[in-house]
């Protein structure tokens, strides 16, 4: 494996299980039900998907070197189909996403988001 690949998978994962660590905190404190609203799989789908997203572009920078970005963009439309086919039925089966069905599925969505981006950029800047 890459060691671009394998440094992103140790980070992402990394990061991912201590902030689950501390979201699962947050709701103790808060005495609300720990592993409701399918929030471990909310953190894996998101990882996995970041991982696969991350390992694609990595291996597809020279043949589509231009359309990157748009690849990427493409990454992000496939993370929300997976919430609809997913998530989004459960969250919604009660007529309302309560704020922590929200937090459940937005929170490593947008950490992974965030870790992917920085890491792409950083790599790609590399290329220039």
């Amino acid at each position: 494996m890459n060691s671009a690949i394998f440094k992103f998978c140790i980070k992402i994962s990394l990061i991912l299980a201590v902030t689950f660590g501390v979201h699962l905190l947050l709701l103790n404190q808060f005495e609300k039900p720990l592993f409701d609203n399918k929030i471990v799989l909310s953190y894996i789908v998101n990882a996995l998907m970041a991982i696969f997203i991350f390992m694609a572009l990595y291996k597809l920078k020279d043949q589509f070197k231009e359309q990157l970005g748009f690849l990427f963009l493409a990454g992000s439309v496939l993370k929300f189909v997976l919430f609809f086919i997913l998530f989004y039925g459960t969250y919604k089966a009660d007529g309302t996403i309560s704020k922590l069905e929200f937090a459940a599925f937005f929170v490593p969505y947008i950490l992974c988001l965030v870790i992917e981006t920085y890491s792409l950029s950083k790599w790609l800047n590399k290329l220039q």
